[in-house]
């Protein structure tokens, strides 16, 4: 069964950073595709960052050059760094994952952000950005 977990969200000031955090367990495939989602309250889930098992990573235009998502493989733990935070960034984060024995969709999911196409997630954390 996959877990995820996610930690690190918080209340921050405008311009100022936070590192989330998203430990995964249970994985039984080798191929995935982790995507970082955010959901601020009467909006839709978007999709802010994603990276697949060989390192590819893919953002959104809102958070280009501000966020940064990696990957410890050994822990099976994925990071999202942000940075000069906005109040407009301030949502429930979400991790959620897909897995798979083909690459090529799993890059293509991977890009795509559709939450419909994410069976596992994790219960989110909270990050508010005032300005």
């Amino acid at each position: 069964q996959v877990q995820l977990v996610e930690s690190g969200g918080g209340s921050v000031q405008s311009g100022e950073s936070l590192r989330l955090s998203c430990a995964g367990s249970g994985f039984l495939y080798s191929k995935y595709c982790i995507v970082w989602f955010r959901q601020a309250p009467g909006k839709e889930r978007e999709g802010v960052a994603s990276i697949t098992n060989e390192g590819e990573t893919t953002y959104a235009d809102s958070v280009k050059g501000r966020f940064s998502i990696s990957r410890d493989s050994s822990k099976n733990t994925f990071y999202l760094q942000m940075d000069t935070l906005k109040p407009e960034d301030s949502a429930t984060y979400y991790c959620a994952a897909a897995f798979g024995n083909l690459y090529g969709r799993l890059s293509n999911l991977c890009r795509r952000f559709d939450p419909a196409e994410f069976a596992d997630w994790g219960q989110g954390t909270q990050v508010t950005c005032s300005s």
